[in-house]
C-alpha cells in the first residue's frame, strides 16, 4: 500500500468518526478523489478489520461502528476551542501545507472524548473568524516557497527587489516569516541590521549553498510587535479641525485613515472635532466622500482644496449636462 492512499484511509476513518455517516460523493469530493476510489477504499478498509459498514437507501451512507474510537486525554475544552475557532487556511495554503492542517485537526478531532467533539462542532457553527481584508490582496507569491526554504534550512538568500526608481540586490539571512492580513514578508538580516521585506516585491529570491548562525536573541514575534510601533509612529500626520454632522461620526470613525483626536458640541445636530489624517490628499478624498455632511473648519489649505475639487466636479458635470443637451 502505498504512502498516499495509507493517508487517504486514515483520514476516511478520522471523517467518519468525526461527523457519523456519509456518502460515497461527500467522502470524495472532500478529499479530492473520485466516488470509485472512496468504494475501493473502503473495501481495503473492511478487509483490514476495520468495522466500516454502508447503509443503504435514500438518505444512507458509510458509517463506522459505534465502538470505534479513539480518545484523547489530558486536553482541556478550553485548550480545543481555542485551536478550532483558528481559520488559517489561507495562510497555510501559501505554504504548501494546509492539507497536512486539516489532516491534523481531523486526527485532534477524531481522539477528543464525546463531550468536547459535540462542544467543538457547536463553536465551529457559531464562531468564524476570517482574517482577510474586505479588498482582494493580489499579491504575486512566487518567491515564498523558496524564502520559506531558507527560513527553515538557515541559509543565505540572495534577494532582487525595486525600490523607488532601481533594482536593489543583496544576500540576506532569512530570520523568519510574518503574514499579515493574506500579505507575507520575511524578516533578514542585511549588513548587521534586520529588515522586513513583503515578499510579493521580490524580483527574484535565490536560496544559497552558505548557511549563517542565527542571531541567539533574536526573537520573531518581539521583532515585529517593535517594527510595527515604529511603522506607527512614523506615519505621516496631517492635523485638521472639522465640523460634523452628528449621525456621521461613527461613519467617520471607521474610516482607515483617520483618526479622531477629541470633539465636542457645536451647534443643533452638528459637533466639532480634532481629526488626524495622513496627508493632505487623503482627507481631501475623504471629506468629499461624505458631501455635505463634513465642513473644514482649518486648515486652510485643506479647506481651499476641498472647495477646488468640489467646483472641479461641479464644471465637469456641467460640462456633461451640455453636451447631452
Amino acid at each position: 500500500m502505498n504512502v498516499i492512499k495509507a493517508d487517504r484511509l486514515l483520514s476516511i476513518l478520522l471523517i467518519l468518526q468525526n461527523n457519523g455517516k456519509m456518502t460515497s460523493r461527500s467522502l470524495s469530493e472532500q478529499l479530492e478523489v473520485s466516488e470509485r476510489t472512496i468504494n475501493r477504499d473502503m473495501e481495503a478498509l473492511s478487509a483490514a478489520g476495520i468495522p466500516v459498514y454502508a447503509e443503504r437507501g435514500l438518505h444512507g451512507g458509510w458509517r463506522l461502528s459505534e465502538q470505534y474510537q479513539t480518545k484523547l486525554t489530558g486536553m482541556k475544552r478550553e485548550e480545543l476551542m481555542s485551536l478550532l475557532i483558528s481559520n488559517p487556511d489561507n495562510l497555510l495554503a501559501d505554504l504548501g501545507i494546509r492539507r497536512h492542517y486539516k489532516s491534523a485537526f481531523q486526527k485532534l478531532l477524531a481522539s477528543s472524548p464525546d463531550s468536547i467533539r459535540k462542544d467543538a462542532e457547536m463553536v465551529r457553527s457559531r464562531i468564524h473568524i476570517d482574517g482577510a481584508g474586505w479588498s482582494p490582496v493580489l499579491d504575486t507569491l512566487a518567491c515564498l516557497s523558496t524564502v520559506q526554504d531558507a527560513v527553515w534550512l538557515e541559509r543565505k538568500l540572495s534577494i532582487r527587489y525595486k525600490r523607488e526608481d532601481r533594482i536593489v540586490e543583496r544576500v540576506v539571512h532569512p530570520l523568519g516569516l510574518i503574514a499579515k492580513r493574506n500579505v507575507w514578508y520575511v524578516a533578514a538580516e542585511s549588513e548587521g541590521d534586520i529588515r522586513t521585506y513583503r515578499i510579493s516585491r521580490l524580483l527574484d529570491a535565490k536560496m544559497l549553498e552558505d548557511s549563517f548562525e542565527r542571531p541567539a536573541d533574536f526573537h520573531l514575534a518581539q521583532y515585529w510587535e517593535a517594527s510595527m510601533n515604529d511603522f506607527k509612529q512614523n506615519l505621516p500626520r496631517y492635523p485638521a479641525v472639522l465640523l460634523i454632522e452628528a449621525s456621521r461620526l461613527n461613519r467617520l470613525e471607521r474610516e482607515r485613515y483617520v483618526k479622531i483626536i477629541n470633539y465636542s458640541p457645536y451647534k443643533k445636530h452638528w459637533l466639532k472635532a480634532e481629526v488626524q489624517f495622513d496627508t493632505l490628499e487623503s482627507a481631501c478624498e475623504i471629506i468629499l466622500s461624505h458631501g455635505p455632511y463634513i465642513q473644514v473648519s482649518h486648515p486652510e489649505e485643506l479647506k481651499e482644496r476641498v472647495i477646488s475639487q468640489a467646483n472641479q466636479i461641479l464644471k465637469q458635470y456641467e460640462q456633461i449636462n451640455k453636451q447631452l443637451n
